[in-house]
């Protein structure tokens, strides 16, 4: 059986419920839990990951919770068995801060206990810095597809750290909160013109206006139908992205060992093992722009990987390869081996790949340099001046 798009995927699912319950209705709240809890199952059963906050549980003057974190820690601390057993870890990335743990809930201090020691949980802090938005920027960090249900300027906030990521936002439109904010402002937002594609990308043949308005929560739609139509988007979104940089003149000398070297190896490992999906600007891709060299920076600066292959000495490579690595993006180097590298680059460690040997050797030879370098930290890491 076929293993899910969402196999390894990190899922985080965001927003929160108005205080107003002439708003956030209490059957509507009750729909909102009951949708979110059987998408976790769902998802679990599929293999995907998650990053969830840990915080305080705050609750209306109904005994509701304003937040959803908290309910999606405990339905997977709940249903570990449905997990696949090879997919790959960790299961859930959280994002916490210095003053978390006295925020816990007594009643909900077994499920963090049990989940915090667990193999399945790495856990990453935000240290001091007890704002929203630093722990926000950790999490879209982490985060590989963002979904959003109520929530206000927060979820705002988030949505705009995902798409600036090139990750993807999928908003729900429950009637959590008011309409002009959070996830039902989102909402509204791709349905106007053709903004739904920049909230998220598809493969299949159904559009992201069309998938919009297929998983709209409208009145009487049950749990069961919506959980089906997110995870069927979630099923067809577009993988993160990988940007090729490369020789693309087929009059070139070394055009044809370029093009031999990314059919037999690069596309493999990269789409095949890895789920990325190979971005190449070569004019025969549909365009999105009007210009070429906006197709190329914007489809650069929104990719989750940078493949940069310098064969050939080409300068637009160099400047794409600098743009890359200016964005700080993770980008592999690669090159023909022979190739001579400029001054400024030699230092920065690269493939030397072959043309000769097997395509399993080569394989194995681009994948153990992808491993060393995946996560290498950029030229310039950020420097605060307060960390």
């Amino acid at each position: 059986m076929p293993r899910s798009a969402l196999f390894g995927r990190r899922i985080h699912i965001t927003g929160s419920i108005s205080e107003d319950p002439s708003i956030a209705t209490p059957a509507e709240v009750l729909r909102a839990r009951d949708f979110v809890k059987a998408l976790v199952l769902d998802l679990l059963s599929k293999g995907a990951n998650f990053v969830i906050p840990v915080d305080a549980e705050k609750l209306r003057a109904d005994g509701q919770p304003f937040c959803f974190d908290w309910l999606v820690w405990q339905t997977i601390h709940g249903n570990l068995a449905r997990r696949p057993a090879d997919a790959p870890g960790p299961l859930v990335i959280a994002v916490k801060h210095h003053k978390n743990e006295a925020q816990i809930p007594e009643a909900l201090r077994a499920v963090w206990d049990a989940m915090r020691t667990s193999p399945l949980v790495e856990i990453r802090s935000a240290a001091h810095w007890n704002m929203a938005s630093k722990r926000m920027e950790m999490q879209a960090q982490h985060g590989d597809v963002l979904v959003a249900i109520g929530g206000g300027e927060g979820v705002c906030f988030l949505a705009n750290l995902y798409h600036q990521a090139g990750k993807p936002v999928v908003p729900m439109n429950f009637h959590l909160g008011p309409a002009s904010t959070g996830a039902s402002r989102l909402f509204d937002f791709g349905m106007s013109g053709s903004n739904a594609q920049r909230l998220f990308q598809t493969e299949g043949g159904t559009t992201p206006q069309s998938w919009l308005n297929r998983i709209e929560m409208y009145a009487g739609k049950t749990t069961a139908d919506g959980v089906r139509d997110v995870l069927g988007l979630l099923e067809d979104l577009t993988p993160p992205k990988a940007f090729v940089v490369r020789l693309l003149n087929p009059a070139h000398a070394d055009f044809n060992d370029v093009q031999a070297y990314f059919d037999t190896v690069v596309q493999p490992v990269m789409a095949g093992e890895l789920g990325y999906k190979l971005v190449v600007v070569d004019g025969n891709q549909q365009f999105e722009h009007a210009r070429i060299d906006e197709e190329i920076f914007k489809k650069l600066h929104h990719s989750s990987v940078v493949l940069a292959d310098i064969t050939g000495v080409r300068p637009n490579c160099f400047i794409e390869l600098g743009y890359a690595l200016g964005r700080c993006l993770p980008t592999m180097l690669l090159a023909k081996q022979g190739t001579e590298h400029p001054f400024d680059i030699a230092s920065l460690s690269g493939h030397h790949w072959k043309t000769t040997g097997s395509a399993a050797e080569r394989r194995d030879a681009f994948r153990g340099h992808w491993n060393a370098i995946k996560n290498r930290p950029p030229l310039v890491p950020a420097d605060p001046l307060i960390p």
